[in-house]
């Protein structure tokens, strides 16, 4: 890179390393244009913040040639980024906006000297002080869209499925749920991305939720789950896929099923792509033992990608001494029928051959990604943080953890999660999912583990 070029990187440091956002569209456009290797790419995308991003971008740039800078400003522009743009290639000196005041200094360890003062908040591969923050352009915030909001975040894991030992299927499956058949049990995605614009025109485009498609579909396959996908549906006919889903004869020949559901909601509803409302409580009910008995004492398990309200999770100053713990906010929608059911289960049948009775609904598990009342966060080119983070802690953990606790880890990520938009409202914005389960054993998933018939 030549002296003059590098020293606007160096002078304009303070801004880039605020400001900048580095994701893979802008990555990948240096990479297109030759200025970064693809294993370059990927040490700058595996940081665990956009700073961390933009510190090992930075110092890769002006090693990386002459034509380094010219690359580096049309990503800014390709990016929505202009104004960085606009400030690395200021020729008028005394004009530039937030430069750094470090001059150059003598480097033994051959980084140049801004790159050393930056490292001063702690640039490493451990973990921070400071929650995960997400960034993304203030512009983007717009009515509906903004309840599950564009946030910048880390890319989807792409680290495989890691796999259970048999020693560990062997000391746990005995107290857990049925879980070797191949394969596991079907998965049925309904994703609403796109939606009718006259009919519901208060409802955006979920932009990002081909993402979270692609990142369940992959996830589950991997998981030996049969995946069957179905996006931009309507109430009426979401109702549809579902019953026949429930119908399905291979249910019986599996140990369990999955249901993802993602699309705008509110409280106890999702929408479908005509505005409608499909309830949540009718979602569960299509599953219960008495409506699809062929998954009687088997776990299904529900994922719901919604809003869950208006209410933009705005968080607390947490207060000085050791942080308080407090149990999931949890929807106990059939607490009543739980109880009924258990009293009827304890019945003895002193009399006859009579049947064992099931409570009318059981085995079930569902993690919302927000809690009642509050809005869900999305990112429009990675995701949503909830999908994200059920993803990396089924990938890493699913091996060794049972589910409910996997859910746990979700939350305690979720929890450490923090929007960044200055001048917006969703500057420091949280979430918080929860889940809620009527499961009756340890539900452990055993990838990639097959006991020998």
């Amino acid at each position: 890179m030549q002296k003059r070029d590098a020293e606007a990187l160096r002078n304009c440091s303070v801004c880039l390393l605020k400001d900048l956002v580095v994701d893979e569209l802008l990555i990948q456009a240096l990479v297109k244009d030759g200025i970064l290797t693809q294993n370059m790419a990927e040490s700058i995308m595996v940081q665990k913040t956009s700073h961390h991003r933009s510190f090992k971008l930075l110092l890769l740039l002006p090693k990386r040639g002459p034509r380094a800078f010219k690359s580096f400003c049309s990503a800014l522009k390709e990016t929505e980024q202009e104004h960085l743009c606009d400030l690395l290639t200021q020729e008028e000196e005394g004009r530039e906006v937030c430069l750094d005041s470090v001059q150059s200094e003598t480097e033994t360890t051959g980084r140049p000297g801004w790159l050393k003062r930056a490292n001063k908040r702690e640039i490493s591969g451990s973990s921070l002080p400071y929650p995960t923050q997400e960034e993304f352009a203030p512009k983007r915030a717009k009515t509906l869209e903004s309840m599950e909001s564009s946030l910048d975040a880390d890319s989807p894991i792409n680290t495989p499925v890691l796999a259970c030992s048999a020693d560990f299927y062997l000391s746990h499956c005995q107290q857990s749920y049925r879980m070797n058949s191949s394969p596991r049990g079907s998965v049925l995605v309904i994703s609403n991305i796109n939606f009718d614009p006259r009919a519901a025109p208060e409802l955006d485009p979920r932009k990002g939720g081909e993402v979270d498609d692609e990142v369940l579909r992959k996830l589950f396959t991997e998981l030996d789950y049969s995946v069957n996908f179905h996006r931009d549906l309507t109430a009426q006919d979401m109702k549809m896929v579902i019953e026949n889903f429930c119908r399905r004869p291979d249910h019986q020949k599996v140990d369990s099923c999955v249901v993802c559901l993602l699309s705008h909601g509110v409280d106890g509803a999702i929408y479908g792509t005509d505005g409608q409302q499909l309830a949540l409580d009718w979602v569960f009910e299509a599953f219960d033992n008495a409506h699809c008995p062929l998954l009687q004492n088997k776990p299904k398990m529900f994922f719901i990608q919604a809003c869950r309200g208006d209410e933009m999770d705005c968080g607390v100053e947490q207060i000085d001494g050791p942080a308080r713990t407090f149990s999931p906010t949890c929807e106990q929608r059939d607490a009543g029928r739980e109880e009924q059911g258990d009293a009827d289960g304890r019945q003895r049948a002193s009399t006859g051959r009579q049947r064992i009775k099931l409570p009318q609904r059981s085995d079930m598990i569902c993690g919302f990604a927000s809690l009642k009342g509050t809005a869900a966060m999305r990112n429009t080119k990675k995701g949503s943080w909830f999908i994200q983070e059920l993803n990396t802690a089924l990938r890493l953990n699913a091996r060794d953890t049972h589910l409910a606790d996997i859910l746990v880890q979700v939350n305690k990520r979720i929890k450490e999660r923090e929007g960044y938009a200055p001048g917006t409202a969703h500057h420091r914005c949280k979430e918080m999912s929860e889940f809620t389960s009527s499961l009756c054993k340890d539900l452990y998933l055993f990838p990639k583990y097959q006991p020998q018939c």
